[in-house]
């Protein structure tokens, strides 16, 4: 008894085109897939640009850390609530890459060793040179408002950052609304 061959040819793709094809993609998965750096794909002025915003965004965040360590110095009795923002704004400011600690004060000590020329920075173009309020309430509302407009700044500069600087972005901006909740309504 004999087999004879189908008349017709097999219907798809035979198996070495697959494999051929299944080999491709594998190695184009490799080579997009597996770099070190999530933004190594992106120019060197779109790297830079996202370095610079980086850069900002620790600066931004140890001034606020600043802005905090001044009014906890100038009203003790607010350490206790404010210290725990401190010190997220603080790990903010590590987590975009910034050296410094947002003050001379450590979270945990008086912040009288602050510097005012930090204090002053933290305060930003058009408030008053980094003053705090003597009453206490005002001074909180004075952090609300720091606040809120960096996190709405972070939140603006989402559409001209790279995406994981965007996600950390978003997420720093996140907090940032949390804490103006917490230093109003919440506190």
């Amino acid at each position: 008894m004999s087999f004879s061959a189908s008349p017709r040819p097999p219907s798809g793709p035979r198996r070495r085109s697959l494999l051929v094809s299944a080999a491709g993609a594998a190695g184009a998965v490799l080579l997009v897939g597996c770099s070190g750096d999530p933004e190594a794909g992106e120019p060197a002025a779109e790297r830079s640009a996202a370095d610079a915003a980086r850069a900002r965004a620790g600066r931004d965040s140890e001034a606020l850390a600043a802005r905090y360590a001044a009014v906890i110095a100038a009203h003790p009795g607010l350490a206790e609530r404010l210290r725990p923002l401190r010190e997220e704004v603080l790990r903010h400011a590590k987590a975009f890459g910034a050296k410094g600690t947002g003050g001379t004060a450590s979270p945990g000590a008086s912040s009288s060793g602050a510097s005012p020329s930090v204090s002053a920075r933290a305060a930003g173009p058009g408030d008053d040179a980094g003053r705090v309020p003597a009453d206490e309430k005002d001074a909180v509302a004075l952090l609300a408002g720091a606040e809120r407009k960096l996190a709405d700044r972070r939140a603006e500069a989402l559409l001209e950052v790279p995406g994981e600087l965007a996600r950390l972005l978003a997420s720093v901006a996140a907090a940032g609304a949390a804490h103006v909740y917490l230093l109003t309504d919440g506190g």
